[in-house]
């Protein structure tokens, strides 16, 4: 017995549709039908979003077969993570354009516990589920976001130097041969890269300090066009409002002319903490960005244009200035957050920090991906299956942005009238005990 839709409608022909499109995205026809049933297997309602649960929820009576359906599409079936998303920004982004334009590139990695060793890509590492180093694997992930609604629409796993570096734990877990290491932000900025070579409307790409302190970073975002707003950290140094570096040193008798600037124990950098903590109490204005649901937010902030420090002294120019924005908490000790941005020089101090706040409209995506849709609920262990089962998660996903921007603001997995015959009375998961719980 299939799974069903419990009425035909309008609903039922939109997810049919969006399903023709990702089979052709995925391309071949045998693919269609695991294809439909993995997406639908993520919306409906249902604790775990693995092979097996998934399989018995959507058919009962043939829990083996549907699970080995599910599982070759999944972990086997070598169809390509960059032509589905691309047919998800194709259906998803004209429905978040009705609400408004793309005004933001962000980028975050987001981290999965994970017990063991073998899995691809699973070390000892920092994961932000848990907020401490622990035994996790990490993604990095670029999404786009227009004022009320943000889409992933790149994911790659992080593969940490000593995976990269191990020739047998790739083979096992199928590392393709091109995938070397690579830092996050370097990820991250082959995404971009990537995204930039599209007709993709253009935002101001946003970024925590784990990229945004990165020099490198911000000037190829800067190289290729991209204005940004990312986080830093205090230890950054920057020149001080209205200094720079000093010119390079007189020509000499002899040899070429000096071309890189200078400093001396009298005149360098400072930190932008120090800085912060330097301004007067009267730099800082209390400004509300945004009407949360309970309460408004807000918070004390400054900005200042500043110069960043980084290595300038073998350069023969000065960085060009930008934006320091500081967030200060009424009653503590030292700032809470500071940014950098290219933003232009008449941005207002609101419109800056409502562009720096926006960056936290993901955390409602990666809250929906990890508890609802299941995005880190595969269990295999190999490279492919990992960015497959996200690709699809993400795909479920863009069918929920599209509808709420299109039809129904309250639409959510679980919640959208798909029905299934459910597991048999007696259908327990491998490896789970033997009392009897629900799938």
């Amino acid at each position: 017995m299939g799974s069903r839709l419990s009425a035909p409608g309008p609903q039922e022909r939109r997810f049919a549709a969006y399903i023709e499109g990702l089979a052709i995205a995925a391309e071949h026809e045998d693919r269609r039908a695991p294809l439909k049933n993995y997406c639908k297997g993520l919306l409906l309602p249902g604790e775990r979003k693995s092979v097996e649960p998934m399989a018995a929820r959507l058919d009962g009576e043939n829990v083996q077969q549907m699970r080995q359906s599910l599982h070759h599409l999944v972990a086997k079936a070598p169809w390509s993570d960059d032509a589905l998303l691309g047919y998800v920004r194709s259906y998803v982004l004209p429905a978040m354009r009705k609400r408004g334009p793309v005004v933001a590139w962000i980028v975050d990695d987001t981290g999965f516990p994970k017990k063991g060793k073998h899995s691809v890509g699973v070390t000892r590492q920092y994961c932000g589920q848990v907020g401490k180093q622990d035994n996790c694997r990490v993604a990095v992930s670029l999404s786009v976001a227009t004022w009320s609604s943000s889409l992933p629409i790149a994911y790659r796993l992080y593969l940490p130097k000593e995976w990269a570096e191990d020739a047998e734990r790739r083979k096992k877990t199928e590392v393709p041969e091109e995938v070397a290491f690579q830092t996050k932000p370097d990820i991250a900025l082959e995404q971009i890269r990537a995204a930039a070579a599209t007709n993709l409307d253009r935002g101001v790409v946003l970024a925590d300090a784990a990229y945004g302190i990165n020099t490198a970073f911000r000037d190829e975002l800067t190289a290729l066009g991209l204005q940004y707003v990312v986080g830093v950290q205090s230890s950054m140094t920057v020149w001080e409002p209205g200094e720079q570096p000093l010119p390079a040193k007189p020509l000499g008798k002899k040899g070429r002319p000096p071309r890189l600037l200078q400093r001396n124990a009298g005149h360098q950098p400072v930190s932008v903490k120090q800085l912060a903590l330097d301004l007067p109490s009267t730099a800082f204005r209390k400004i509300t960005w945004r009407e949360g649901t309970d309460r408004k937010l807000q918070s004390r902030f400054a900005a200042v244009r500043v110069r960043p420090a980084h290595r300038d002294y073998w350069k023969a120019e000065p960085h060009a200035e930008e934006w320091l924005l500081i967030e200060w908490l009424r009653g503590e000790a030292e700032p809470s957050k500071y940014w950098i941005s290219t933003l232009s020089p008449n941005t207002r101090l609101k419109a800056l920090i409502k562009m720096a706040k926006h960056r936290w409209i993901i955390e409602r995506d990666y809250e929906e991906l990890k508890q609802e849709l299941g995005l880190g609920h595969f269990e295999g262990r190999n490279w492919r299956g990992f960015h497959h089962h996200a690709t699809l998660c993400i795909a479920a996903y863009g069918f929920l942005v599209a509808e709420r921007n299109r039809f129904s603001p309250s639409a959510r997995a679980g919640h959208l009238g798909f029905v299934a015959p459910g597991p048999a009375p007696d259908f327990r998961p491998r490896g789970s005990p033997r009392t009897s719980r629900a799938a």
